[in-house]
């Protein structure tokens, strides 16, 4: 067992660009054999494993981690001015992952309709299968810190985005109320 340790330990700090592979192969007599070479063409049964490929959420913070795997978050929301815009930066400023979606596009209007009763509007946030309607600060932070999710960044915020789905910042204005708009033209 030592012996598998060493080569596993060479193999990974060998210094080639292929260092992050490593193969396991079974040669004629039935020896197997760890390399970080590619196994000979007469080996019996071979594998390759590649080192570090890595998730994206491998690099977060471990309760980030888990924040994102048992309360995921998805934004939608579309050009639809202050309440889109504070959404999303509340989101940024606050370091969560999120996946922004666009009820202009029509799988995401469907998803957005089942979890607002068959409305579009907009912003909506689900943490987990917790949503909320409208952009509400207090609520939305409530939201978040159930969910385990940090107060401040602790890393630059890792968004899934669809393409062209730009927004211009606008100007700040506390809301006392829930800011929501409804997509006419998607109804």
């Amino acid at each position: 067992m030592k012996t598998l340790a060493m080569v596993l330990a060479l193999a990974l700090a060998a210094g080639p660009a292929d260092a992050d592979k490593l193969y396991k192969w079974t040669d004629k007599d039935g020896n197997v054999h760890y390399t970080d070479q590619p196994p000979p063409p007469e080996a019996k049964a071979s594998e390759q494993k590649k080192f570090g490929d890595r998730a994206p959420e491998a690099t977060l913070p471990y309760s980030l981690q888990k924040a994102v795997k048992d309360f995921p978050v998805t934004l939608y929301t579309s050009d639809c001015g202050d309440p889109c815009t504070k959404a999303s930066a509340a989101l940024t400023k606050r370091g969560v992952p999120f996946t922004e979606k666009n009820p202009r596009d029509p799988a995401a209007a469907e998803e957005l309709k089942a979890l607002t009763g068959g409305k579009i509007e907009i912003p909506v946030m689900k943490v987990g299968s917790q949503v909320l309607r409208g952009y509400e600060e207090e609520g939305w932070k409530n939201a978040l810190d159930v969910a385990g999710y940090p107060t401040s960044a602790l890393v630059p915020v890792a968004t899934s985005k669809p393409a062209g789905t730009a927004q211009k910042p606008k100007p700040e204005a506390q809301p006392a109320q829930a800011q929501m708009v409804v997509l006419e033209a998607l109804r």
